[in-house]
């Protein structure tokens, strides 16, 4: 019988979760003998083949972000979302309140370091989205590991859950909002 294929998607955000993810140490050895790893940060192929599970990390924060995370989502029979930016938003929706062209113009234009700035434009730069957003506002996600980054306890657990079959809800001690 093949094994699972897993994909995974790091969109706006600090790559915390792949990192709690490598954080499960040995079990990783463990988790690699039961799946295949397909597209992801960590293997860095960029096309997504069909897979069992696929598993978003960050804020949907630009035209890219979107259209990976669709793309994700049309590939994957089960979707989860790790972290808070993918759960809720994250640190990035902390820009939502002000509007897209004052954000930019303060990044790019009015910072106390920046000297004849210009908001770049370029067909290969990404959009930045009027408002970002969490996974879920965007597609279907079917379970969360939220947290800022979730724990590799918490992380380890999800994807054991669903290799058993079971849509993973996290027990009350591995919530984790820091």
């Amino acid at each position: 019988m093949a094994k699972p294929k897993i994909a995974t998607a790091w969109m706006a955000g600090c790559a915390g979760c792949h990192m709690s993810f490598l954080d499960i140490d040995e079990r990783i050895l463990d988790v690699v003998k039961l799946v295949d790893i397909t597209t992801s940060p960590i293997t860095d192929f960029k096309h997504f083949e069909d897979v069992d599970i696929g598993i978003v990390e960050g804020t949907v924060n630009t035209t890219k972000d979107e259209e990976v995370l669709r793309d994700l989502r049309a590939h994957c029979k089960i979707l989860m979302a790790w972290g808070d930016c993918a759960c809720f938003g994250g640190i990035v929706a902390s820009r939502n309140p002000f509007d897209k062209t004052d954000c930019l113009r303060r990044g790019y234009i009015e910072t106390e370091s920046t000297v004849h700035g210009k908001i770049p434009s370029s067909d290969e730069i990404p959009r930045l989205l009027d408002k970002a957003k969490p996974a879920n506002h965007v597609v279907k996600v079917d379970c969360f590991v939220p947290g800022c980054p979730p724990n590799a306890d918490s992380i380890y657990y999800a994807l054991v859950e669903l290799l058993n079959g079971r849509i993973p809800v996290l027990p009350a001690n591995m919530m984790r909002f820091d």
